[in-house]
């Protein structure tokens, strides 16, 4: 939404929202849509806005293809969603020695392969060895996976017991062992013959993709859908010691353009709505009539920010300058209006977000990190002192080139691109051209880790509430490090130092103490900006009333164990 149309989003908020303004952010939470009891068979159809880039889920770095793996594969623990403690799931129990470095894992011996091959812990050494510890792969879990440079030693102990010996206590280990286990019988050919990295593209025959987890790959129509099938051999049970899941398929329409999406569901042609903030106005009164249930998850674990590429071998030298220099940014970040994407993009539905971990990660979230309040006048007398200057309106640099740039976002994602054209709105109104470009999400992807092609970006990561599962976005050689990634060694200071003190949380076992580390952290980001954060959204989803084994939870939406979910 342009700057052009704030006063009218005003007036919906204020003529249509009026009467839930005080309440809206609590209305929704519902206990659930009323159960029944639990039932086989059906279809649960959700909608996707990308195809995605493959399906193999080591190398993927994008939630297009990880939308669709996290119903195929599994690890060895899991986050509870409710209380964020870590629990058995391939892995059915464990032990550790004294001193913190030896783990020993029992895996469960009645989970199958979609082949019906069992489970090992063969498997699991496989996994972890020569894929994630594979540096001709690239791999993001394996930037979590590292201790201060050095891997964890991986070794089979008998079928169902696999030991990990760490060359110093890790307090995260647990968490990170939520990785997807894969399977070696299928890919250990495919690794020795260098093939890995193309493998399990989105050509392959559906039948080959082989997983433990509750779905498998059925259909795949490119720009249409993607139809999983319940997995006959499912090793998980409800509560009366009945086989899960429950439901017969996943359907996943893909459907780029979001106002097709609310479309769709008011049709009934989809069980389950993601919502926009502007949808609430839209599905709001037609609720009791359409059978349908809004329900209000909280603040989300999502982010969605800005970064401005810093790697010199990527964009010409000059602007290599502007987005290095951290009163650059600073100036941008004032120049951020939050209370408008608030009140106009998002209807109310979020909150300012500061800090690189947000609110709803509880215990490592810092509210004390420093602030950027909109002010176009900060923003302009910080670019003066940093040497740029004003010809006829627009910002030049001290060697007089204008400020000009390309910014990109997804296309598909019509939040982002409503929040960049205010972005844009403001920058012009500080001297500076941003050429502002949505583009395709697999493209953007694309750009971001591969190619490298770009100057300015905004996107956003799903989070966490262990911060050292964002170590490949934070360590300076980082995969996911998108301002400048996998660097030799680090690029500034700064980036020393956060690398320095993700090490120093991994090692410390006081929850205190590591919580310190991470509000240090978090400080760094605030200040030197290599990312600047933007809202954080409210989750809210419409739900057909059909669907049973919903559960409301902040961490994981509605939808937290799609194993337990059913048509009524």
């Amino acid at each position: 939404m342009g700057s052009s149309k704030k006063f009218i989003a005003l007036l919906l908020i204020l003529g249509i929202l009026s009467g839930i303004s005080c309440t809206q952010k609590k209305e929704e939470k519902k206990a659930a849509v009323q159960e029944g009891e639990p039932k086989y068979g059906g279809s649960f159809v959700l909608d996707v806005i990308s195809d995605p880039k493959s399906f193999n889920p080591v190398i993927a770095k994008e939630t297009s293809t990880t939308a669709v793996t996290g119903y195929l594969f599994e690890g060895l623990t899991q986050m509870n969603p409710f209380t964020t403690e870590i629990e058995p799931n391939l892995a059915k129990s464990w032990e550790f020695s004294k001193d913190g470095k030896v783990w020993t894992f029992y895996l469960r011996d009645d989970v199958k392969w979609f082949d019906g091959r069992p489970l090992t812990a063969d498997d699991v050494v496989f996994t972890y060895t020569q894929l994630y510890y594979n540096k001709s792969i690239p791999a993001d879990a394996r930037d979590i996976l590292t201790i201060e440079g050095k891997e964890i030693k991986v070794e089979r102990v008998d079928d169902h017991t696999v030991r990990f010996i760490l060359p110093k206590p890790f307090a995260p280990l647990l968490s990170a062992l939520g990785f997807d286990i894969l399977p070696r019988h299928i890919l250990e050919p495919v690794v020795k013959a260098g093939r890995f990295n193309s493998h399990w593209g989105v050509n392959t025959p559906l039948a080959q993709i082989i997983g433990t987890g509750p779905f498998m790959l059925s259909e795949y129509a490119p720009s249409q859908r993607i139809v999983l099938k319940k997995n006959p051999n499912y090793w998980k049970k409800d509560k009366k010691g009945n086989s899960l899941p429950y439901l017969d398929n996943i359907t996943m329409l893909i459907v780029p353009d979001l106002n097709s999406s609310i479309l769709k569901f008011q049709a009934g042609e989809t069980s389950m709505l993601s919502m926009r903030p502007e949808d609430y106005t839209v599905l709001k009164p037609q609720e009791e009539k359409g059978n349908f249930t809004i329900l209000n998850a909280g603040p989300t674990l999502s982010t969605t920010f800005l970064i401005f590429n810093q790697n010199p071998k990527r964009i010409p030298s000059y602007k290599w300058k502007w987005f290095t220099n951290k009163a650059f940014r600073q100036a941008i970040a004032h120049a951020i209006d939050k209370e408008t994407i608030i009140n106009n993009v998002m209807f109310g539905f979020a909150s300012p977000q500061d800090a690189a971990m947000t609110v709803s990660s509880r215990f490592f979230h810092n509210p004390n990190v420093r602030k950027y309040e909109y002010s176009l006048e900060k923003a302009k007398k910080i670019l003066l002192e940093a040497g740029f200057t004003y010809k006829g309106g627009a910002l030049h640099d001290k060697d007089g080139n204008p400020v000009e740039f390309t910014f990109l976002t997804n296309a598909e994602n019509t939040v982002r691109v409503n929040i960049g054209n205010i972005i844009k709105s403001d920058l012009q109104k500080l001297g500076m051209k941003m050429n502002f470009q949505p583009i395709q999400f697999n493209t953007l992807v694309t750009k971001l880790d591969a190619t490298f092609d770009w100057e300015a970006v905004m996107i956003g990561l799903t989070g966490g509430v262990e911060p050292h599962n964002g170590k490949n976005v934070w360590y300076s050689s980082g995969q996911l490090h998108m301002w400048y990634p996998k660097q030799q060694r680090p690029a500034t200071p700064w980036e020393a130092e956060i690398d320095r003190l993700f090490d120093e949380g991994a090692a410390e076992l006081d929850k205190e103490k590591r919580k310190k580390t991470y509000w240090m952290w978090q400080e760094i980001v605030a200040e030197e900006l290599p990312v600047i954060y933007t809202v954080t959204p409210v989750a809210l989803h419409a739900v057909s009333n059909n669907v049973g084994g919903i559960k409301i939870t902040a961490l994981a939406g509605v939808i937290p164990y799609i194993e337990e979910v059913y048509i009524k």
